[in-house]
C-alpha cells in the first residue's frame, strides 16, 4: 500500500490498494485502531472491496464466524473470540430511509459495547454518533479487472481529531 507524502489532515489519509489481500491487511491495521463505541462507515461502488476490507477487520477484531456480505440479513454480529468488542456488520444498501428505518437493528444500543461498520450508510446512520470513521473506497469506473483501489479514511468529531491515521499505510 502506498501513501501520499503528507495527509489532507491529521484526520485522514488516502491510500492505494492494489489487491484483495492489501484490502484485507488495511483492515487487520485498521482493526488496531478501533475499540468499543466505534462507528465505522464504508462507502464505493459494488465490488469495490467494502466486505473484503471488512473480513480483514474481523480477523483484526479476533471475531467468530465468517465475514460475509449481510446485503439479504441486512446485519451479522460477530462476537469476540477473546476480551474484544464484537463486530456489528450491517449491510444498510436496500434501506432507503436515514435512522428512523434502522431502528429495527439497535445499533444505538450495541454501539457502545461494538465496533459498527455498515456499508452504504451515508445519509442513514449519522446520526448515531458525531465520531465516526468514514472510509471511501474508488476504483477504475467500467474495468472490473483492474484491482487497484484509492482508498480514502477520515476520521470526524473528537474520538478521531489528531488520530495518525497515516499509521494505516504500514
Amino acid at each position: 500500500m502506498e501513501a501520499p507524502a503528507a495527509p489532507h489532515s491529521p484526520a485522514e489519509t488516502e491510500l492505494i490498494v492494489t489487491s484483495p489481500g492489501q484490502m484485507g491487511e488495511l483492515g487487520r491495521r485498521l482493526a488496531a485502531l478501533l475499540r468499543a463505541g466505534d462507528l465505522v462507515m464504508l462507502s464505493g461502488e459494488l465490488g469495490a472491496g467494502k466486505t473484503t476490507l471488512t473480513r480483514g477487520l474481523g480477523e483484526g477484531l479476533g471475531v467468530r464466524g465468517a465475514v460475509t456480505s449481510p446485503t439479504f440479513v441486512i446485519a451479522r454480529v460477530h462476537p469476540s473470540l477473546s476480551d474484544g468488542p464484537p463486530l456489528v456488520h450491517v449491510d444498510a444498501y436496500r434501506l432507503g430511509g436515514g435512522l428512523d428505518e434502522m431502528e429495527d437493528l439497535d445499533l444505538d444500543v450495541s454501539l457502545p459495547e461494538s465496533v459498527i461498520v455498515v456499508e452504504w450508510g451515508e445519509g442513514k446512520v449519522e446520526e448515531l454518533t458525531d465520531d465516526r470513521l468514514f472510509v471511501r473506497i474508488h476504483r477504475a469506473a467500467g474495468d472490473t479487472t483492474d484491482e487497484v483501489r484509492h482508498v480514502t479514511v477520515t476520521g470526524l468529531g473528537e474520538r478521531w481529531a489528531g488520530a495518525d491515521l497515516g499509521a494505516l499505510s504500514g
